[in-house]
């Protein structure tokens, strides 16, 4: 297929451009700037240059090619705390890429994340058959799998909150070790019991191009390996690997600790991808994310200890 995908040279469209190319197809990839655009040819893809608010350009882009594969968002807006005009950004673009491929049968593949279905209160592991009625991100996933009735193949990649891999430096992951970094303890709420699930940003990239392939219309697909790893051991794997104390901290302390992201920190999100392997024959095959921590890319620059035998034993590595 010739492919059109947005936020091309993103953390994930970073790895979803090649993994699509060395399957045989073509990538034509959104790019709002002259860096973006070198490492999309660098990486052997064409270059259409535009932002998620050219809506004409998104349109054109998408009349001309076999199938979407949207990643973009507006994160820095979503960073800066306007996360409702972002929200409002990416609904404008999935109505005119729906717009632009209805009644053509083409694969529109976008992006939504579990953490949603555990703000929405969900108390068993998520699944991809649960379904919100509404809400931020939530109307733009729903709005997607009502393309199907437009006559396009149109499917939903929830992805784990934790997408890990070399290729994340903006993620969830990096500002938690940021956020350790400047306050000098990696920190827990309470017990740290809460599990998020995770993904290798490979494993994510081959799921991406798998659904563009043959999801069927309307699916919702959950990107998860680690169905739910505790808070606390991902804060001990950060403090691990940055020689610092692990502490745990009242819930009352959350919004100064972990700033923005206290929602999420305290959030319980056990996913599960079964679903998903089933239907697309998908089978993560990267290191897990405590894996991944241990192998120590993520703290480039930073100190490490030699562990007491204690400590080696009970985390297996640092």
């Amino acid at each position: 297929m010739r492919v059109f995908v947005t936020g091309a040279s993103g953390h994930v469209g970073s790895a979803v451009v090649p993994e699509l190319l060395e399957a045989g197809h073509q990538v034509v990839g959104l790019a709002r700037s002259d860096k973006s655009a070198t490492a999309l040819t660098a990486a052997g893809a064409e270059v259409h240059r535009g932002d998620l608010d050219n809506l004409d350009g998104l349109a054109a882009a998408a009349a001309a090619v076999d199938g979407v594969i949207h990643l973009a968002f507006k994160h820095d807006a979503m960073f800066a705390g306007d996360f409702h005009s972002a929200v409002a950004a990416d609904l404008r673009a999935i109505a005119t890429l729906g717009d632009a491929l209805a009644g053509t049968g083409k694969p529109l593949v976008t992006t939504s994340g579990t953490m949603l279905l555990a703000f929405a209160g969900l108390g068993d592991a998520a699944t991809e058959a649960d379904v919100i009625d509404a809400g931020p991100r939530i109307d733009a996933e729903n709005a997607v799998v009502a393309l199907a009735q437009r006559g396009i193949r149109s499917s939903v990649v929830r992805l784990a909150p934790a997408v890990h891999s070399t290729l994340d430096h903006n993620g969830f992951i990096p500002t938690l070790i940021s956020i350790t970094r400047s306050k000098g303890v990696a920190a827990y709420v309470g017990d740290g019991a809460n599990r998020w699930p995770a993904v290798h940003t490979l494993d994510a990239a081959r799921l991406y191009r798998l659904a563009l392939e043959s999801a069927p219309a309307g699916s919702r697909l959950h990107a998860v390996d680690d169905q739910g790893i505790l808070f606390r051991e991902i804060a001990e794997a950060i403090g691990c690997g940055l020689n610092v104390p692990v502490v745990s901290i009242p819930a009352t302390q959350a919004d100064g600790h972990f700033g923005f992201l206290s929602a999420h920190a305290t959030a319980d999100n056990p996913s599960s991808s079964t679903l998903t392997r089933d239907l697309l024959g998908w089978k993560p095959v990267q290191p897990g994310l405590i894996d991944d921590l241990g192998q120590g890319h993520y703290f480039d620059g930073a100190a490490t200890k030699t562990p007491s035998p204690a400590r080696r034993a009970r985390r297996g590595r640092c």
